[in-house]
This record gives structure tokens, C-alpha cells and sequence, in this order.
């Protein structure tokens, strides 16, 4: 009798799974067709990202590689192309050997390559705040104060690694333009930091101490 049932079920439990089959044909050809559109869709772009990053990749290399006075322009232009792409690798390289090699003379130009970068790419938070104070140290021997503050807040007001880094450019540019009470207010900035670079504590602590009558 209990196999009697157990067939019965299973025979009904089999045609209410046909019967929605038939009855939502239409919508599960629907879901399946879209999923495969999906993983299609992905490994499509995948596959466009990875062509794209290699294209940067050997854009990058063959114009450090190739780099000579006589194709100066040549350099630029597709290190500059490197740049704009966005690329989290590639073109904070291609900026940093425009600047390592002196191949663009108008600041301004290079300050907006900065921001391609900092602004417009994809990049993890340590390695923007590097940039960024890359950025001060480019633009230290020119800005005015206002400027250099203004290009290190993202850095000095956040616990990033490199705080003290950026804390210890400002001092020194206040010390250069001889504003010495700035200049050691960043200084004592650095002795409060947290997770502050050591070998700048020491350099901090030496510098009011020896120049700054502490």
C-alpha cells in the first residue's frame, strides 16, 4: 500500500513539474537565454580588459624602451596617451618617467596629468596618497602656500602612511621661505602623528632642536 502512494506522489509530483514547464516555457527560455548573455557579456569584457591592459602595457614599454632625443615628441605623445588611460599601473609609470626625464617643460600640463590620475583613476588609497605627495614634492620649488597646502590636505588631514611624509615636505617648505614658526608647527605635527615614519620623527625632533631653538 505505501508503495502504492509512493508511486501515486511520484507521478503527480511529475506532472506539476511538467505542467509548470509548459505553462512558463516562454519565461525559463527567457532566464536561460539572458544568463547566457550575462557570462557571454563578462567574459567578453574580460577579454576586451585584458586586451586593453596589454595594448597599454606595450604602449608604456616600447616608448621607455625606444626613448632618445631625436624622438622626443614621439615619447611624449604616447606617454601621455599611457597617462590618459587610466590605467592603476601604467600611467602613474608613464607620468612618473615624463617628470624622472624633464620631457615636459609647462607645469601646469604636467599638474593636469597629475589629476588624470589622482581623480580620474582607479587606484588603491595608499598608492593615490603616494601620488599625491609626489605631487607637493613637484610642486614645491613653485607653489605658493595656499597651493601646497591645498594639493597635501587629502594627505595631511587622513592617517595615511604617508602623512608624516607630507607633513615633513610642508615643514621644509615653510623653513625655505623662512615662515620658521609654520615651519615648526609642522614639524611638532609629525612628533603627534601616529604610525609616523620614524627615521622623519627623528629627523623632525633633530631639526627643531638644531634649527628651530627646541
Amino acid at each position: 500500500m505505501d508503495e502504492e502512494v509512493t508511486i501515486i506522489d511520484s507521478k503527480t509530483r511529475n506532472e506539476k513539474i511538467k505542467n509548470f514547464l509548459l505553462k512558463n516555457a516562454k519565461l525559463i527560455s527567457f532566464f536561460i537565454i539572458a544568463l547566457l548573455l550575462v557570462i557571454i557579456g563578462f567574459y567578453t569584457f574580460q577579454i576586451f580588459q585584458d586586451q586593453k591592459r596589454e595594448s597599454i602595457s606595450n604602449k608604456y614599454n616600447s616608448a621607455v624602451i625606444e626613448y632618445n632625443e631625436n624622438e622626443r615628441l614621439k615619447t611624449i605623445s604616447e606617454l601621455k596617451e599611457v597617462v590618459n588611460s587610466r590605467d592603476s599601473t601604467y600611467s602613474p609609470l608613464a607620468l612618473y618617467f615624463i617628470i624622472d626625464n624633464n620631457l615636459v617643460d609647462n607645469r601646469d600640463e604636467v599638474n593636469k596629468l597629475f589629476d588624470v590620475i589622482i581623480d580620474k583613476t582607479s587606484l588603491e588609497l595608499e598608492i593615490k596618497n603616494l601620488i599625491i605627495y609626489k605631487k607637493g614634492l613637484f610642486n614645491a620649488d613653485y607653489a605658493n602656500e595656499s597651493q601646497m597646502l591645498k594639493i597635501l590636505s587629502p594627505v595631511t588631514n587622513s592617517k595615511s602612511v604617508w602623512k608624516s611624509h607630507a607633513l615633513y615636505l610642508l615643514a621644509e617648505y615653510f623653513y625655505s621661505k623662512n615662515e620658521k614658526q609654520k615651519s615648526k608647527e609642522f614639524f611638532n605635527q609629525i612628533l603627534l602623528t601616529e604610525n609616523a615614519n620614524q627615521d622623519l620623527v627623528k629627523e623632525a625632533q633633530k631639526r627643531l632642536n638644531r634649527d628651530l631653538g627646541e
